[in-house]
């Protein structure tokens, strides 16, 4: 089972993926900078001449308010989405750079092994 994790970690281009995290990281930076600066803002009442019945009229403000209550949750839905985007993007880099880092120790723990089997692989044949 390691093995077929290990094959499968092989096959990510590891340097790609390094060089564009930090540009992914950036990128939800400037996304969140940029949402969460932005106003929740009531749009512009149109100006719409209707008959002057009142129910029309109340309706019309029932469909405004409506709208204005939806626009304001999806702004704060965009915002949440936004703030998670962040996070993950700062994880990932992170994870990027802490898997980088096992990838040289783990070369440089084989390069050990390899030394120390040919250490031993040389006492065992001089003592021979």
């Amino acid at each position: 089972m390691a093995l077929g994790w290990f094959s499968l970690l092989k096959t990510v281009p590891w340097a790609e993926v390094i060089a564009t995290a930090p540009v992914v990281a950036e990128g939800a930076k400037k996304l969140w900078k940029t949402v969460s600066k932005k106003p929740v803002t009531a749009p512009a009442p149109a100006s719409v001449v209707l008959a002057t019945e009142g129910d029309i009229l109340s309706q019309l403000q029932a469909r405004i308010a409506t709208l204005e209550a939806t626009t304001a949750e999806l702004h704060a839905q965009m915002q949440d989405s936004t703030e998670l985007i962040q996070a993950l993007a700062t994880q990932n880099t992170e994870l990027v750079q802490r898997v980088e880092a096992n990838r040289v120790r783990l070369r440089w723990v084989s390069l050990g092994l390899v030394l120390l089997a040919l250490v031993f692989a040389y006492t065992l044949k001089t003592s021979v």
